[in-house]
């Protein structure tokens, strides 16, 4: 039965893709590049809804009831984000919907955990959505965070026994294998906002319940999406920091300073895949190892990145218009 729905999410979603972009709909969904774009001719933004539809159509079918919940959320993000990626929506209107679907996971699914811990999953919740919106920018990157991402926490959710949550996860890996086959540089289609904001959500939906069920301990979906949590999250804190206009498009994260500095997307995906898998693969070590074997592992991991975006920022300054 699992592998079996595993190849149903990527054959729907491949073959909705491969439909969409060749459909009037990629012209109505054409991403045309801009100052603050690392591309230099439109793509269609499809894959998203290839994505969605394999995926959700998966958890839909065989999830359990609090896992269908989660899919509705993620549903009504991609359709919010469908509108506004065919007609910009104001921000306010954007944030109040995904901070609506966190609070129906938390109040769901989660069970009604105290105040304190439900707010901080809220927050959680809705700036994984947005981060993972924020890191759709270079060929490949979003898809392979799907694979890797969505992959270990099917594997880790699997050893767990939590079947319902593995299969729920790996159809959203097995949607992200079909949309990379069309997003690896040079990319043919890219997510758009209706597949990278739902995305985002699931990853912290899933996470947060992954949690609440005891399936894994609160720093494994951080570790395990790390490669794209470390470098949204220190963005953010930056551009804070400098007083920037944090809504308005730009080009200071650092996988789009290594593209304007020079770096091939080519180059990029795999590097970034090559973190992505070694985060996820090193994040199931940790988890079914000792306590000094997780805490060797976390600071490796804390070393690394500090050591890493210290050298972006010496070789790739920020350079703010």
């Amino acid at each position: 039965m699992t592998s079996v729905a595993l190849a149903g999410a990527f054959a729907i979603a491949f073959a909705v893709i491969a439909l969409a972009r060749r459909s009037s709909l990629a012209s109505r969904l054409a991403d045309t590049p801009n100052a603050r774009s690392l591309h230099a001719k439109p793509k269609p933004r499809v894959g998203g809804l290839g994505v969605m539809a394999g995926a959700l159509s998966v958890i839909f079918a065989a999830g359990s009831p609090d896992l269908r919940v989660v899919a509705a959320g993620a549903l009504g993000l991609a359709l919010l984000s469908l509108a506004d990626d065919m007609r910009a929506l104001p921000a306010p209107v954007r944030l109040l919907g995904h901070v609506v679907a966190a609070f129906v996971v938390v109040l769901g699914p989660l069970d009604a955990p105290p105040l304190a811990i439900a707010a901080l999953a809220v927050l959680s919740i809705a700036w994984m959505t947005n981060l993972y919106n924020f890191m759709d920018g270079a060929d490949g990157l979003a898809g392979g965070m799907a694979v890797a991402g969505f992959g270990t926490l099917a594997l880790a959710a699997d050893a767990g026994g939590a079947a319902d949550l593995a299969l729920a996860s790996g159809a959203i890996a097995a949607a992200g294998l079909a949309f990379l086959a069309f997003n690896a540089p040079p990319a043919k289609v890219f997510l758009g906002d209706a597949g990278s904001i739902p995305l985002g959500f699931l990853a912290g939906a899933l996470g947060s319940l992954g949690i609440a069920r005891g399936a894994w301990p609160a720093w494994f979906p951080v570790l395990v999406f790390s490669p794209f949590v470390v470098d949204a999250s220190v963005t953010l804190l930056r551009r804070l920091a400098a007083r920037e206009k944090i809504w308005i498009a730009h080009r200071t994260h650092y996988y789009q300073r290594l593209v304007t500095g020079g770096w091939s997307h080519r180059r990029l995906a795999l590097a970034g895949w090559a973190a992505m898998l070694a985060a996820g693969a090193s994040a199931l070590l940790a988890l079914e190892g000792t306590v000094m074997l997780h805490r060797g592992i976390m600071s490796v991991w804390v070393v690394a990145y500090v050591v890493a975006l210290i050298v972006i920022d010496r070789r790739y300054p920020r350079k703010v218009p």
